[in-house]
């Protein structure tokens, strides 16, 4: 039962300190150092805390194979987490398939904030629409999107910084 717990220990202890990489990188990537910080100081304190029960056996495999696949499983939780919590910003550009003007207005009355440039594509001119949003409001944007041209070129990208624009207005 003592051994049972002690896998149990190592590969939780894992779990939790990968997780807690994963979100910490992402974190200071947007700039958060401060909250990075605090995350980095007990990532450490659970990593060092699981070593030391590995490093102790070193004659035990179990140990070993429990600390790698806590190790794989934390990569994995971590990204879940940090995709559920939706931290940051977002920039969408569309690519409407038919050239249908009415986008860019149907997503202003929804009151998302679009910029509407033209680009030169295989046939011909096209319309690229901008939109800037909080990742957290991604789903909701891509299903709008979906139910007005389900054909659009669509890309993400993540935003780092936001100065001026539609931001500033709204929160005016």
């Amino acid at each position: 039962m003592q051994l049972a717990l002690g896998y149990f220990l190592i590969f939780a202890a894992r779990v939790l300190d990968m997780s807690m990489a994963t979100i910490r990188l992402l974190l200071l990537v947007r700039g958060k150092r401060f909250q990075a910080a605090v995350i980095g100081f007990f990532e450490v304190l659970i990593y060092i805390l699981a070593l030391n029960m590995v490093v102790n056996n070193l004659d035990n495999i179990f140990n070993l194979l429990v600390y790698s696949l806590g190790f794989a499983a934390g990569n994995y939780v971590g990204s879940y987490v940090e995709e559920k919590m939706a931290l940051g910003h977002a920039t969408v550009q569309v690519i409407p398939k038919e050239k249908d003007e009415d986008m860019a207005a149907e997503l202003r009355k929804l009151g998302y904030g679009v910029t509407v440039v033209t680009g030169s594509g295989r046939e011909g001119p096209r319309r690229i629409l901008i939109i800037t949003i909080k990742r957290k409001s991604l789903p909701e944007l891509m299903r709008v999107i979906d139910e007005l041209d389900r054909d659009s070129f669509v890309t993400v990208m993540d935003t780092q910084f936001i100065h001026g624009g539609f931001w500033e207005k709204k929160a005016k």
